[in-house]
């Protein structure tokens, strides 16, 4: 599933038309992207918590050259899934 087909689901289970599905959509990841921003953790219960990892600066090797380079420090999300979703898909 794609954004275009999630919008396209929410729109047929709310009713809602599209372009307003879209912008509800579009709202909710705004809402998750601007928390994690901030460093806040995102909990949906039953669903999941999003959550920021900081990975530390290290050294890594350019495959095609050999080269040695630093790969600095950075952030990325993370997913937990909550037990109703584990429960779900077993």
């Amino acid at each position: 599933m794609n954004k275009n087909d999630l919008i396209a689901s929410v729109a047929s289970e709310t009713g809602l038309p599209r372009q307003e599905a879209a912008k509800a959509v579009d709202s909710v990841f705004d809402a998750i992207t601007g928390a994690l921003k901030d460093g806040a953790e995102v909990r949906l219960v039953g669903f999941g918590t999003f959550t920021v990892a900081e990975r530390a600066a290290s050294q890594g090797r350019n495959p095609r050259t050999g080269e040695s380079i630093s790969i600095s420090a950075s952030k990325t999300p993370k997913f937990r899934p909550g037990k109703t979703l584990k429960d779900a898909l077993n």
